[in-house]
């Protein structure tokens, strides 16, 4: 059984939007967030879906649900004060309806997120089947440097061994869960992310090379790339470019 837990609790601050969080800005009639679902629906591999949302946007969200007839969203859960709270409340209601969390494979994706793939869905439940855990990566194009708090270079990486962590990132629930109890237990709420957090816990993390243009919409920016590239996606179908 694989499930997919897509985060969008984001305000959308940095997109400078007004209006709405950046996960409900419109592309072409359909929010983003409703984008990036629609590969998990319609992947024969995906058994349910889980939508962590900011509270005054889920009967919003849940409109939008209807109206584009999903059907695999199971449960859609208010998020909490920060993402990595925010994930966990979307972990604990799929855990607490799994008969078998530990052959439960599921995969954490950002909703601003929508420039994914059906094979890396597929590529991601293989790779937690094969090695326990699946973190999807794009190769470092450009020099990455480490810094000290003066801004000086203290660090470069080479870069044939650099990668970019990006989503979906992948495991069996009952590993992800524990690893969220032990930081509960410990007090440690500030993770950057899954695979930060499964690490710190000792878990061995495999990687998954995704599609380049994966970005994460988060500024004005950011969408108009994810439009054009939408754009020439759908031009390619058309004119069978």
């Amino acid at each position: 059984m694989a499930t997919a837990l897509i985060f969008a609790g984001g305000t959308g601050s940095r997109m400078n939007s007004r209006s709405k969080p950046k996960q409900f800005l419109d592309l072409y009639g359909k929010p983003i967030i409703i984008h990036t679902l629609e590969y998990f629906e319609s992947n024969n591999e995906i058994d349910s879906i889980a939508v962590v949302c900011r509270e005054s946007w889920i009967d919003y969200l849940k409109e939008q649900l209807k109206h584009n007839f999903f059907e695999k969203v199971r449960w859609v859960v208010p998020g909490g004060e920060t993402g990595q709270e925010s994930i966990y409340n979307g972990l604990r209601t799929i855990y607490d309806a799994c008969d078998n969390p530990g052959d439960t494979i599921v995969l954490i994706h950002d909703g601003v997120r929508p420039l994914i793939n059906d094979k890396l869905i597929s590529d991601n439940i293989a790779a937690v089947k094969q090695f326990g855990s699946a973190i999807t990566v794009t190769k470092a194009v450009e020099t990455v440097i480490n810094t000290n708090d003066q801004n000086e270079i203290v660090d470069i990486q080479n870069r044939n061994y650099s990668k970019i962590a990006k989503a979906p990132q992948s495991f069996y629930l009952g590993d992800i869960m524990a690893a969220h109890e032990k930081a509960i237990e410990d007090n440690n709420f500030k993770m950057l992310d899954s695979a930060s957090l499964m690490m710190h816990y000792g878990y061995k993390l495999h990687t998954v090379d995704g599609p380049a243009e994966n970005i994460k919409i988060t500024t004005a920016s950011d969408y108009y790339i994810f439009r054009a590239i939408y754009e020439a996606r759908e031009n390619s179908q058309i004119f069978g470019l």
